[in-house]
C-alpha cells in the first residue's frame, strides 16, 4: 500500500518538507510505501473551467505542458494521501492550491473513497482557515478524513522550529498512525467483501434562475 505526500511548500526543503518527513518514518514503520511529490516553485496554471475534462472523462488535464497528469498517475496508484502545505494569508500557498483544483476535477474519480489527512504550518497565525480549506477537498470527495488528538497544524518559522511544537508533533505523530490504520482496514474490508456504497451522482440544483 502507498501513500502519496504533496509538499505544498515553495521551498523544497522547509518546514512543510521536515514534517512530511517525520510522518514518511512512521508510515514505513507501519509497511507502507511513500512518495513525497513537491508542487514545485515555477508557476502553475489554475483549473480554467473549461470543461474539456468533464467531456472526454480520461481522468486527464486538456493542458499537457506540466506535471499535473503524471500527478493524476500517481494518484491512481496510491492508496491514501497527506497534503501539507505553509501557511500565506490564512490559506494554503497558491501552487497547492492550483494542483488540487486541477487534480481533482480532472482526476477526481481515482482518489474517490481512499482516506487521507492534512496540514498547515505557520510561524504564528492562519493555520485553522489553511487546514479547513486543504480538508474540504477530502469532504468533497467522498474520502474519509483522518484526524489526529487535535488540529494538526505546527508552528515555526524555521524547520527546526516546528519540532519543538510538542503538542502539534504529537498530533501529526498520531495522525499518521491513524491513517495507516484506516487504510489497512479498508484493505481488509474489501477483501472481506465489504465494498464501498453504490452512491448516486449527477444532481446539480441552481439556487438562481
Amino acid at each position: 500500500m502507498k501513500v502519496l505526500m504533496l509538499n505544498g511548500s515553495t521551498r523544497k526543503n522547509g518546514n512543510t518538507r521536515a514534517v512530511l518527513d517525520q510522518m514518511v518514518e512512521i508510515l514505513s514503520a507501519q509497511g507502507l510505501e511513500t512518495e513525497i511529490f513537491w508542487v514545485g516553485n515555477e508557476p502553475i496554471r489554475d483549473c480554467t473551467g473549461c470543461g474539456t475534462c468533464k467531456k472526454t472523462r480520461n481522468n486527464t488535464c486538456v493542458f499537457k505542458d506540466d506535471y499535473i497528469n503524471d500527478l493524476i498517475a500517481k494518484c491512481q496508484a496510491a492508496d491514501g494521501f497527506v497534503f501539507g502545505t505553509p501557511v500565506y494569508y490564512s490559506h494554503p500557498s497558491g501552487a497547492l492550491l492550483s494542483v488540487l483544483n486541477r487534480m481533482y476535477y480532472a482526476g477526481g474519480n481515482v482518489l474517490r473513497g481512499k482516506p487521507g489527512c492534512s496540514f498547515a504550518v505557520a510561524r504564528r497565525g492562519g493555520t485553522s482557515l489553511a487546514l479547513q480549506v486543504l480538508n474540504q477537498y477530502f469532504l468533497y470527495n467522498e474520502m474519509p478524513l483522518v484526524s489526529g488528538s487535535y488540529w494538526a497544524m505546527l508552528h515555526g518559522a524555521r524547520p527546526e522550529e516546528v519540532f519543538q511544537d510538542v503538542e502539534g508533533m504529537q498530533t501529526i505523530r498520531n495522525m499518521t498512525r491513524n491513517l495507516a490504520h484506516v487504510m489497512k482496514s479498508l484493505k481488509l474490508a474489501g477483501e472481506n467483501g465489504l465494498e464501498k456504497p453504490e452512491n448516486e451522482y449527477g444532481a446539480r440544483t441552481n439556487f438562481i434562475r
